[in-house]
């Protein structure tokens, strides 16, 4: 059907497996997405499927939107998305696509969000570093990051440099998840783990990208 769906995690919560086993599992509420563009290699240059969540007063959106939901059947959404095709199965404008026809109990996936944001922080909090000995001589400069150059090379301050600064608030992803239950009379999954944000944001779920390879590896150590 397609390679992921968008959804709203919704929080965390408990359950116990077969063998009684409790684990910690985020419930994402995930589509039903519609579907508002078909795109296809001769006329857009490659193909996907554009899919849309959630629903917006059409004053909230401009005219271009409203003409491009429209030709579809589709309400507005409040957030929409390209996804890649996978299998079988006709897909056609306006069509819902839920949870349970992309995924299955077991499955791997990976979650992408906006993580949250934890204001201006100091590099002990931001990067873990150890700080500066708390006696020898040390006086206030304790929790500082120390020297950031060297000398006449390179001369500057390089970039990616771990230093002080905004921390959290961007796009994170989490691999290879599995999905533990799939709730269709709730439009909801349950995911093993946490996914990055806070109760009530936007996420998009996709099939694992490295799965394939993961099971690869697995596979070779298993056999010696």
């Amino acid at each position: 059907m397609l390679s992921g769906l968008i959804g709203r995690k919704l929080g965390m919560t408990q359950v116990g497996d077969a063998a009684g086993k409790v684990r910690a599992v985020t419930v994402i509420e995930l589509g039903p997405c519609a579907v508002t563009q078909l795109k296809t290699a001769p006329t857009d240059g490659y193909d996907a499927v554009q899919v849309t969540w959630g629903r917006r007063r059409q004053s909230r959106i401009n005219g271009p939107l409203r003409g491009h939901f429209a030709k579809a059947e589709v309400a507005p959404g409040v957030a929409t998305r390209e996804f890649a095709r996978r299998g079988e199965g006709e897909l056609k404008l306006g069509q819902a696509i839920a949870a349970g026809d992309v995924f299955k109990p077991g499955d791997a996936i990976d979650v992408s969000g906006v993580s949250k944001g934890r204001g201006y922080a100091g590099v002990i909090k931001r990067h873990h570093f150890a700080g500066f000995p708390g006696s020898h001589g040390t006086h206030e400069y304790f929790r500082h990051g120390g020297s950031i150059g060297n000398r006449s090379y390179p001369g500057r301050v390089r970039k990616g440099l771990r230093m002080a600064g905004q921390m959290g608030n961007e796009r994170a992803t989490v691999l290879n998840l599995k999905v533990i239950e799939i709730l269709p009379e709730d439009n909801a999954i349950l995911v093993s783990g946490s996914v990055p944000g806070a109760d009530g944001a936007l996420v998009v779920v996709r099939h694992a990208a490295r799965r394939a390879r993961l099971d690869a590896a697995t596979e070779s150590k298993a056999n010696g």
